[in-house]
């Protein structure tokens, strides 16, 4: 279903590239993380939130407000958990993610292509 509304929209080809452009992030972040881990002689993961409390802070509470507007149940539902989450392993999953939902459409196996 998501991936007919990608296609519906026409933006098969800005998803595979942000979602290429995700991964890539969620790579260096795996890779900074390696580092740290290597230099503290420990384990050592970004978690999501810190990587967002790494912004400015006056985007920090615009974007808690606009949040908190939109949806008052997402702060404890969605985003507390969210924060959690390693921000390497986020970045890769929604990265891997954006590029399924880009794929061009399979061709049909048993099909005939000529008459």
């Amino acid at each position: 279903m998501l991936r007919t509304v990608s296609r519906f929209l026409g933006l098969p080809f800005l998803s595979r590239a942000l979602g290429l452009v995700v991964m890539a992030a969620g790579f260096v972040q795996l890779c900074y993380d390696g580092a740290r881990s290597i230099a503290n002689n420990g384990l050592r993961v970004t978690s999501l939130a810190q990587l967002i409390q790494s912004l400015p802070q006056e985007r920090i509470t615009a974007l808690g407000a606009s949040i908190r507007q939109a949806a008052p149940w997402a702060e404890t539902v969605l985003l507390t958990p969210l924060g959690l989450v390693p921000a390497a392993l986020f970045g890769l999953g929604l990265g891997a993610v954006l590029v399924w939902l880009g794929q061009p459409p399979r061709e049909p196996i048993g099909f005939l292509t000529r008459p």
